[in-house]
């Protein structure tokens, strides 16, 4: 019986390139923009390229947030050019051998080896930055999906679309502080943003631990370390919001200010002092509602998010989604009674479109008295007022009466 043997190559494996966050971006960005018709998996892009299959897949989902390329599947992740893609993609090299790969010298006079066999990655130049598009060049969005199905319609920020500040921000590397009061749109407009988000909801409980990961009891009575929301946002390069961060106390946040900054990267002290580096596309937008009581916006954090945006609720939004204009009319009315400190509260975007869904089902006379209702009690007289004034009948919240 005879057996055959298979032989394998003793010629030693292309070495993969390593290339720098953007070169890296605008290389994959090159290589769906040559078939802006085809669908690629991260793996496919990792090969052609000679590089790391998570680095490749952090610039793929960068490109992805930013608009420069498109998600067309999620398992498995699948990339297709869009009309900006090219635009990224101008600033990779024309693909051609890779470096040599330098043997270790036998002595000083000794010859060095021949180079690799040529690769099909791109030849490096790291010199040459890679372009960015800017935010006047990127193209208006249209109503967006949030993932609990809802849409979002981008707002005018300093004469841009709202979502596309915040992806040239992340593409710069800057932090931004959302503020405003709860319900005006703020985790709306980041979930809008980005895809590939995040959200860490931040209390006078959170610790440490909940950030950054904590060791955890398995079945058979063994501990493992579970990393935490902000770890995995770093490592994947992702965006990640902290959502009522001015919640959190000052010592749990300060063990985030060191990925908050040039440094981008934590220290896990809990897991033996393990130090994780930030991804390319790590992002970091915080919310913050400044009348929420308990909320500290400390000197340390507000300087680390050196971008802020005031948010509040937009009426012509709540128009667009079928709110009536008598609500609306009602919500204005006691906005400004609000901010001339005669009532503490008024309707927010939310709370205007949970009135527009109990009138759809149970009509706007019974949407009207919910809505009193929902005022704190001290307010509750001065609401019932505007609204019965708006309306033109007296209203009074809710109440159970005799029995049938």
């Amino acid at each position: 019986m005879s057996t055959t043997s298979t032989k394998t190559s003793s010629a030693p494996p292309v070495p993969r390139a390593r290339l720098a966050p953007g070169r890296l971006r605008a290389c994959a960005a090159a290589h769906l923009a040559a078939s802006p018709r085809e669908d690629f998996t991260v793996t496919q892009v990792a090969r052609a390229l000679s590089a790391s299959g998570g680095a490749v897949g952090n610039a793929l989902m960068a490109l992805a947030v930013t608009g420069y390329a498109r998600m067309t599947s999620e398992s498995p992740r699948r990339f297709r050019a869009t009309e900006l893609t090219a635009a990224v993609a101008s600033a990779a090299p024309v693909a051609g051998p890779a470096p040599a790969r330098r043997a270790k010298p036998v002595k000083k006079a000794a010859a060095k080896k021949p180079a690799a066999a040529a690769s099909t990655a791109p030849a490096l130049t790291p010199t040459a930055p890679a372009t960015v598009l800017k935010l006047a060049d990127m193209p208006k969005p249209g109503p967006i999906t949030r993932p609990n199905g809802q849409t979002y319609h981008p707002r005018v920020l300093s004469g841009h679309p709202d979502v596309n500040v915040l992806r040239a921000l992340r593409n710069a590397g800057i932090p931004a502080m959302l503020y405003g009061p709860p319900g005006t749109g703020k985790t709306s407009m980041v979930e809008a943003a980005f895809d590939d988000l995040i959200t860490v909801a931040g209390d006078n409980e959170t610790s440490v631990g909940d950030l950054l990961g904590e060791y955890t009891q398995n079945p058979d009575g063994t501990y493992s370390f579970a990393y935490g929301p902000v770890v995995r946002a770093m490592r994947e390069g992702r965006a990640l919001l902290i959502d009522d961060a001015t919640l959190i106390d000052a010592n749990v946040l300060a063990a985030l200010y060191s990925c908050l900054d040039g440094r981008q990267e934590v220290v896990i002290k809990a897991h033996k002092g393990e130090v994780v580096t930030a991804a390319d596309g790590f992002y970091v937008c915080a919310g913050h509602n400044p009348g929420a009581h308990g909320a500290i916006l400390t000197e340390a954090l507000a300087s680390r998010f050196y971008f802020t945006v005031k948010v509040s609720s937009d009426w012509d939004v709540a128009t667009h989604l079928g709110v009536a204009p008598t609500a609306i009319t009602v919500a204005k009315n006691l906005a400004k009674q609000a901010a001339a400190g005669e009532v503490t509260w008024h309707p927010n975007l939310r709370e205007l479109l949970g009135f527009a869904k109990v009138a759809e089902v149970l009509g706007e006379q019974i949407a009207f008295a919910n809505l009193v209702g929902s005022a704190p009690v001290e307010d509750r007289d001065t609401v019932a007022q505007v609204v019965s004034a708006a309306i033109g009948r007296p209203v009074a919240a809710l109440a159970l009466g005799t029995r049938i």
